[in-house]
């Protein structure tokens, strides 16, 4: 039940990155902070990233962290560079952007170390 739960999250939470970055840009509600979308780039792949670990995590028989967290890791930064691709073949609107990329990675690399984090405060051996 934990499994499907984790892999329903993950792949939910996946669908709406995904419509929201080639929906329409007119159809999502502007605000003037300079660089903010780079933010909310950020913190869709650092949430992408921890949903991700935590169903690759009911996947492994062992208690191993690294190799859910670097199947997450790629697999957001993969998903990001698809989309930036998917909004400058299915878009009119949109167009892919290099650092949109980047704040992908950032978030992706943040979610990893916050998990690294968590689990050695926690002393947990993995």
């Amino acid at each position: 039940m934990r499994k499907l739960f984790f892999l329903v999250s993950a792949v939910a939470w996946s669908a709406v990155i995904l419509f929201l970055c080639l929906t329409k840009s007119s159809n999502i509600p502007s605000i003037d902070i300079p660089n903010l979308d780079k933010a909310v780039h950020a913190f869709f792949h650092f949430v992408f990233t921890s949903l991700w670990v935590l169903f690759f995590r009911t996947q492994v028989r062992n208690k191993n962290i690294y190799k859910p967290l670097f199947f997450s890791f790629v697999l957001s930064v993969f998903f990001g560079v698809f989309i930036e691709i998917a909004q400058q073949m299915f878009t009119t609107t949109r167009s892919p952007d290099m650092f949109d990329i980047l704040a992908n990675i950032t978030g992706a690399a943040l979610a990893s170390f916050s998990i690294l984090i968590f689990i050695k405060l926690r002393g947990t051996k993995q």
